[in-house]
């Protein structure tokens, strides 16, 4: 059997090569994880890694695609309602149930998943494979994220329960500001000089969104394995926040989906909201958390945000390569 065909077999269940070298990278960091000089090393390489991620999004976004996007305005609400108003009340109901449970950092997380912007790429490559609006998606996703910036760490200091020992100081609004939203304004003003190049060669641009999403992902998880995240999170604690993660996806698609059809959407906007309003962006998450959390336990607090990163990236291969074969 060739390697093609183990990896079209395993794509058929949502698992293709990112999500195995996710799957990867938090076993290097279990077994060896950064530590010492060489993990404070890796803190400024991973800021800018992230800032360029960001400034080649700017770069690649047409203004001129998120105008037209405003046009369509049943989608674009319909986003951000989902992403910024149905997710946040789903985790303010779940955290409480959560901590019965699992460790209040835990809880936390579900709550901080729940303030953040939709995916962009995952997002839009699903919308594109299952025939639905992708100029739409692209439009949603990226106001999402741009909105995310300044909403996201708002929301989550207005929601996060007092006593808990986690909050949000309001410098950190500016250091998001600094490390996400601007080189994305840069990107924007440097679009004319490097659109026809990042176009043409996608590679790099993928290359850097990928590697900096594990990149991110293992310095977030060395830290959590080095100060003993496995001995708190057992196998059954594993499961529960598995477990939970898929009712909240499942909750999130099925209103996505009904919130649409009630609304009269076409079929192609439909697909566009379903895929933008259900999803997470673990390539703003798990940044904006290292700012939001610094000092404290941060791979806890990301931890639902990656198993529902993986879980939503499983569900939406499969249903979107089920979409195309029907339209094949």
């Amino acid at each position: 059997m060739s390697l093609a065909t183990v990896e079209a077999g395993l794509k058929r269940f949502g698992l293709d090569r990112y999500m195995m070298l996710l799957i990867l990278t938090v076993l290097l960091a279990t077994f060896a994880p950064a530590r010492g000089d060489f993990a404070a090393a890796l803190k400024p390489i991973t800021y800018w890694v992230v800032a360029l991620l960001f400034f080649l999004y700017g770069a690649k976004l047409s203004t001129a695609t998120i105008v037209s996007g405003f046009a369509n305005w049943k989608l674009q609400i319909g986003v951000l309602l989902c992403t910024f108003a149905l997710f946040p009340l789903l985790g303010l109901a779940i955290k409480p149930m959560v901590v019965q449970w699992l460790p209040t950092a835990i809880g936390v997380g579900f709550l901080y998943i729940g303030c953040l912007p939709s995916t962009v790429q995952s997002s839009i490559a699903f919308t594109s494979v299952s025939g639905g609006n992708v100029a739409g998606a692209v439009c949603a996703a990226s106001i999402s994220n741009l909105v995310g910036v300044i909403l996201s760490p708002l929301l989550f200091a207005v929601l996060i329960p007092s006593g808990t020992g986690y909050g949000v100081d309001p410098s950190a609004v500016w250091k998001i500001v600094q490390q996400i939203l601007l080189p994305f304004a840069v990107g924007q003003l440097c679009r004319p000089l490097l659109a026809d190049f990042l176009n043409r060669y996608k590679f790099p641009t993928m290359i850097v969104d990928r590697g900096s999403i594990l990149l991110i992902v293992y310095t977030a998880f060395s830290a959590g394995v080095v100060n003993g995240i496995w001995q708190v999170v057992s196998p059954t604690a594993l499961l529960i926040i598995i477990g939970v993660c898929a009712v909240l996806l499942a909750i999130a698609m099925a209103v996505s989906v009904g919130a649409g059809r009630a609304a009269g959407m076409p079929r192609e906007d439909l697909l566009a909201l379903f895929y933008c309003g259900s999803t997470k962006s673990l390539a703003t998450g798990l940044p904006m958390a290292g700012i939001l959390f610094a000092g404290q336990d941060i791979s806890l607090v990301v931890l639902p945000l990656m198993v529902f990163h993986l879980l939503q990236l499983v569900v939406c291969a499969i249903i979107s390569q089920r979409m195309a074969a029907r339209l094949a």
